[in-house]
């Protein structure tokens, strides 16, 4: 809203003042620029085919497009076609699970040094198929029009981190993604907050299928209050940690679809939804008191109470909007619009959506369009295959771009502690990031054949040369801000290649 009012603004100003033709056409350059600076903010990076989008719908109609998204991912069928021939596509979570408990039933019956090798091919297998979940992802970030959704289902992975290497999590990230985050990343803070509360690999990752009546463990408690809802500074107690853990008791995961068996009396009080088991047998049915509010044990029922005390919580609205203005904004954003946000967040019952949207309409929201954002890893790494291969066949094989994040220090889903990657711009703007950066541009402006080749294919001997890429973009808007220096560096470059390595090693690329 705010932005299409300056341009109506704008526009009148034009209808009553005499403006020459350089005066109109600076104008013009002006209102592309800023138009290509929200299209950088809000995708994974600009290409001019979403800059084309964005024109031709208008600012106000694209906002509103990508913050309520169709169902559809709007990808290319060939990449669709790609995603569903993945074993995550082919065989679901649950399935995989039963796999990988029969391996390792068939192991233990095997010799030592077999029974080995066979629990390591159990394991294997779930890496294998948490592998596949970050080639889904690259090829989604690329590729699909619903691109702010596709950044908030990697923010709130990051947001309710899980570690593919913690145990048998991995085997359950396509569903922790496509089930728990991705069909909440824009709607209701509430919802999503109880799907990841039901995930098993959260379960997994924090130790909660641990945690049982009278052998209490407080991890996932802990980082559900100070990580995922009320922040550090939310103002609850020790005593609410120990209290949440009594009433996270029993939230765990089954080997087996059926229910468990527990006394007659608990029958009706077992939640089991896919692998998600709430077992009474294993909860405390003590009364506790959690953020001042006194719950009875009734088991499912205190864990969805105490979601809606965490969801509603104005600690919880501060906290997560802060994140999100961080993330849209960068470093130290300034407290009136995380206010505004926190306001919003909580007159719309944590509705994700219209917290965004009042952060896009706000005058802080766009002078921080003036000045920039710095990439973290992945979006770098994003930025530049969707601006070097917009125009080109879709890629065929995602692994080189998965493997320049590991390179980065940000692989998918591999951060150990549960606080996800860091935001800050002093995280990732060592020397030494900068020299891994430059070596991934070159790569990519002068190797696309590794994207388009698979098991030792030679790739599509046919695959154009990618063009200069400033000077195809020359009139976008894209690059307005690039810096004299800049400039003539990569005039100076003897060849297309080496003018778009300057390009995306450049330090206004660096920016979003």
């Amino acid at each position: 809203m705010l932005l299409s009012s300056i341009r109506l603004r704008h526009a009148a100003l034009l209808l009553l003042l005499p403006l020459s033709a350089g005066a109109l056409a600076q104008s013009n350059a002006d209102a592309q620029a800023r138009e290509a600076a929200l299209v950088n903010r809000i995708t994974w990076g600009a290409t001019p085919a979403e800059l084309a989008r964005i024109r031709k719908m208008g600012v106000e109609r694209y906002l509103q497009a990508q913050l309520h998204p169709s169902a559809q991912g709007g990808l290319p069928a060939e990449v669709q076609k790609r995603i569903d021939a993945l074993s995550i596509s082919q065989a679901s979570d649950e399935a995989a699970r039963a796999t990988q408990l029969a391996m390792r039933e068939k192991a233990s019956k095997l010799p030592p040094d077999e029974k080995l090798k066979g629990m390591r091919a159990a394991r294997q297998f779930s890496i294998r198929r948490a592998a596949e979940v970050s080639d889904r992802a690259l090829w989604r970030a690329v590729y699909s029009t619903n691109q702010l959704q596709d950044q908030m289902a990697w923010f709130w992975m990051n947001h309710f981190n899980v570690d593919l290497g913690k145990g048998d999590a991995g085997i359950f990230l396509s569903q922790y993604e496509d089930r728990a985050i991705r069909p909440h990343a824009l709607g209701k803070f509430r919802d999503l907050l109880s799907a990841t509360m039901r995930a098993p690999a959260m379960l997994i990752y924090l130790d909660n299928t641990r945690n049982g009546v009278g052998k209490i463990n407080e991890n996932y408690a802990r980082e559900l209050m100070e990580l995922h809802t009320l922040g550090v500074d939310g103002g609850y107690s020790q005593s609410d940690v120990q209290e949440l853990a009594r009433i996270l008791t029993g939230l765990g995961i089954s080997k087996q679809p059926e229910p468990p068996k527990v006394r007659r009396e608990w029958r009706d009080k077992v939640v089991q939804e896919g692998l998600f088991v709430f077992n009474p047998a294993r909860h405390d049915f003590g009364e506790k008191k959690f953020l001042g509010q006194r719950i009875a044990g009734t088991g499912m029922q205190e864990v969805e109470k105490a979601a809606d005390l965490l969801a509603r919580n104005p600690a919880t609205a501060k906290h997560i909007s802060g994140k999100l203005a961080v993330y849209f904004m960068g470093d130290a954003p300034p407290a009136s619009i995380v206010d505004k946000m926190s306001k919003t967040f909580l007159a719309s019952d944590g509705d994700i959506a219209a917290t965004l949207k009042t952060l896009f309409d706000s005058p802080e929201f766009s002078e921080s369009l003036r000045k920039g954002v710095f990439k973290d890893p992945v979006h770098y790494v994003y930025s530049s295959l969707r601006l070097a291969y917009d125009g080109l066949p879709p890629i065929v094989n995602p692994k080189p771009g998965v493997a320049m994040l590991k390179q980065l220090g940000q692989p998918l889903n591999q951060r150990l502690t549960p606080d996800g990657y860091p935001m800050s711009k002093s995280d990732w703007a060592g020397s030494g990031q900068m020299t891994t950066r430059f070596e991934v541009a070159s790569v990519i402006a002068g190797a696309p054949q590794r994207f388009y080749k698979e098991d030792g294919d030679s790739g599509p001997a046919d695959l154009p040369p990618l063009p200069d890429l400033l000077k195809a973009n020359a009139d976008s808007g894209l690059f307005a801000g690039l810096s004299p220096a800049t400039r003539e560096a990569i005039g100076q470059a003897r060849s297309p290649r080496s003018a778009n390595t300057y390009l995306l090693a450049s330090p206004e690329f660096m920016l979003r």
